[in-house]
């Protein structure tokens, strides 16, 4: 075997590997935490959860994916109509209507822990969504990243743990960024 035959065998199973929703998914998921409001927070993670879903499907994962297509909905959701002064009548039934597809999809797919963590991180992505402040919002999906990074761990997903770590990075960044301005008002 030549050096060029090693070089060609270790690009094809690099490239091979490389999921483009994932490393789009990191790189939103980033950006996510870093957004200086409700909205923009909302909006970069119904993109990042667009990519990741995709990423989860050809993983196999498929209640990450489930998951991540009610987290899409209830983003936008959330970032349109879920502002503190113009909440319509079908906002909550429809947040409680996610409630029981979480549940029901994280049963009718489950994978024991996997399907756990990811069951337990749409939950509380869920509660983030409905938060009225952008502060609150944060908290609740700093709860929601490491679950899941459980979810993630177990199905091996490397652009899915990066991005947790940069999007528990990123939140943390942007509260300790807030602090100081709570602080002095």
């Amino acid at each position: 075997m030549t050096f060029r035959d090693t070089i060609s065998i270790a690009l094809d199973a690099v490239i091979g590997r490389i999921d483009i929703f994932g490393a789009l998914g990191l790189v939103l998921g980033f950006v996510s935490g870093v957004m200086p409001g409700r909205v923009a927070i909302l909006v970069a993670s119904a993109a990042c959860s667009t990519c990741f879903g995709l990423h989860f499907l050809r993983l196999g994962a498929g209640t990450g994916a489930a998951m991540c297509a009610l987290s899409v909905a209830q983003s936008l959701a959330a970032a349109r109509f879920g502002g503190r002064d113009r909440r319509p009548a079908w906002f909550a039934p429809f947040f409680g209507g996610c409630l029981c597809l979480v549940l029901g999809l994280t049963a009718a797919t489950w994978s024991g822990w996997p399907s756990a963590c990811a069951g337990t991180g749409a939950l509380l992505a869920m509660r983030a969504r409905l938060q009225p402040e952008a502060g609150a919002m944060r908290a609740s999906f700093l709860a929601a990243s490491l679950a899941w990074a459980g979810h993630n761990l177990l199905v091996g997903s490397a652009f899915g743990l990066t991005c947790d770590l940069l999007t528990l990075s990123g939140l943390l960044l942007a509260m300790g960024r807030a602090r100081p301005a709570t602080a002095a008002a």
